[in-house]
């Protein structure tokens, strides 16, 4: 009975190390798997844009850890999410006026959304690739459509800028020309 027992014992001993063993291997399979196999194609802003987007303090540390969300492993991953969601946090803090808009607002919050669900997943002890990839996808999505948002909202104040000068012009165009008629009635007027 005491040899069942102390085999019984060695038995178990020996399968906790193996147990112990089989989540060392995961680890290290972890951090050495890559997420964001695809660079996700990010335009560049213009030279419009950029004089905009100079004044917003934030904006470039955000840019630099938005635009490379790829070829990262779990702990690079979790890190980088973490990194972005407070830019995200500091953009929303101090966005300019020029760009302080209901549209530009609702994409740093879906931002933040989908950075937090990022973030969370990387930080679960059971990972699942596909809800990571997909993810980071929807992330760098709204990262675009955040930047689109801004190209569309400088363009608009371009266009307005533009129809105001144009407007200021016919007026004083209109003015120079009511200005003569008046010139040439003073001298009919005066002959």
């Amino acid at each position: 009975m005491k040899h069942l027992l102390l085999f019984a014992f060695i038995i178990f001993l020996s399968c906790g190390e193996t147990v112990q063993e089989a989540e060392d291997s995961t680890s290290a399979q972890k951090d050495t798997v890559l997420y964001g196999l695809q660079k996700h194609p990010f335009s560049n802003p213009n030279a419009e844009l950029q004089d905009v987007l100079q004044n917003w303090i934030f904006y470039e540390d955000f840019y630099d850890e938005a635009t490379t969300l790829h070829n990262l492993t779990i702990k690079q991953l979790s890190d980088k999410s973490q990194r972005l969601l407070a830019h995200t946090d500091s953009l929303m803090s101090k966005i300019p006026d020029t760009l302080n808009t209901f549209a530009i607002k609702s994409r740093l919050a879906i931002i933040k959304t989908r950075v937090e669900l990022l973030q969370h997943e990387s930080q679960t002890n059971k990972i699942n690739a596909e809800k990571i990839e997909d993810y980071i996808n929807e992330t760098n999505t709204a990262v675009t459509n955040f930047l689109v948002q801004i190209e569309e909202k400088v363009l608009k104040d371009g266009i307005d800028l533009q129809r105001i000068e144009n407007e200021k012009k016919e007026l004083e165009k209109q003015k120079r020309y009511l200005d003569s008629i008046q010139q040439l009635e003073l001298q009919d007027q005066k002959k």
